[in-house]
């Protein structure tokens, strides 16, 4: 019999439990509560990293994030296996940032102005139809991020450390070719891991080889981007504009110049939220291959952090 340990926060809890329960899972005892015989932990890594060192018999976590780095800081025990989630992001950050995406082009918050000033605005609107995206790693959410931007006539190009298997990428870059990928981009998508080859990986030289008025989107990790270079391209107005869900420091501080930042959206870590239906279902099937001897899916490499 083995024995999970549930860390999630409380609003989502109850969701996650009866999840769980209803797959009625071989073997597995399920506890919100610590005990020694835990094996098995499920749950947000923030919460893990706090019980790491009274779980004595621990053999496998499964994190309910996609980013893993609070199980990964320097001197935190590694002699487990760590899953984290993936595969289930894709769709949801497809739809912020090309929600983003089309409210620029479309010009809809120039037209809701208009209207609240009973002005008729006939002007042209733009169009992503031809436009080029970049997009920086080319994992789960990257591919489908391509996936979409092909739907919407998009040049897709990627970036990635090796990899060259997402069929929508028209055209793939490695290092040390990332100018030569932002060259001309009207697009560019950060997707990204905190890990120290991608830490300020978004700087002055990067954003000046996009087009004059390209739009940059983060939805990877704060810790990519030089923020004064950042701030520096969207004041003297190379950038149209920035969206940022993810920052170096969370919650962004009162007195960070991000606030007052013009043409710079702030979404507060809302991009891809969490559904429990979602994320269980990882648990649920990762948990089968363990019992039958499969490989574990989307298992982290603690030197790579991803």
């Amino acid at each position: 019999m083995h024995k999970l340990l549930l860390l999630t926060k409380n609003r989502d809890r109850e969701a996650y439990l009866a999840y769980l329960k209803s797959a009625a899972l071989p073997d597995l005892e399920i506890t919100t509560s610590f005990d020694s015989n835990i094996d098995l932990v499920f749950g947000e890594p923030t919460l893990i990293r706090e019980m790491l060192p009274q779980l004595s018999k621990l053999v496998w976590v499964q994190s309910s994030w996609a980013g893993v780095e609070p199980l990964l800081e320097p001197g935190l025990r590694r002699d487990y296996m760590l899953t984290n989630a993936r595969g289930v992001f894709g769709g949801l950050m497809s739809e912020f940032v090309f929600g983003y995406l089309l409210l620029y082009e479309r010009k809809i918050l120039q037209r809701l102005a208009a209207q609240k000033e009973s002005r008729w605005d006939p002007s042209l609107t733009g169009t992503l139809r031809g436009k080029k995206i970049g997009v920086l790693g080319v994992g789960s959410i990257g591919s489908h991020l391509a996936e979409t931007a092909t739907h919407f006539g998009m040049v897709v190009r990627g970036y990635t450390r090796a990899s060259e298997t997402c069929p929508f990428i028209d055209s793939y870059y490695h290092e040390p070719d990332l100018s030569d990928f932002a060259s001309g981009l009207d697009v560019l998508v950060n997707t990204l891991p905190n890990t120290p080859r991608t830490k300020k990986i978004i700087n002055s030289e990067l954003l000046a080889a996009m087009r004059q008025g390209g739009i940059f989107i983060n939805v990877g990790r704060g810790s990519a981007i030089n923020e004064g270079d950042l701030i520096a391209a969207l004041t003297h107005g190379h950038l149209a504009c920035a969206v940022l869900d993810v920052f170096e420091q969370e919650p962004l501080p009162p007195e960070h110049p991000f606030w007052k930042t013009d043409n710079l959206f702030i979404t507060s870590h809302t991009s891809a939220p969490s559904f429990p239906e979602d994320i269980a279902r990882l648990f649920l099937e990762n948990y089968l291959n363990w019992i039958n001897g499969r490989k574990l899916n989307f298992q982290v490499n603690f030197e790579s952090g991803y």
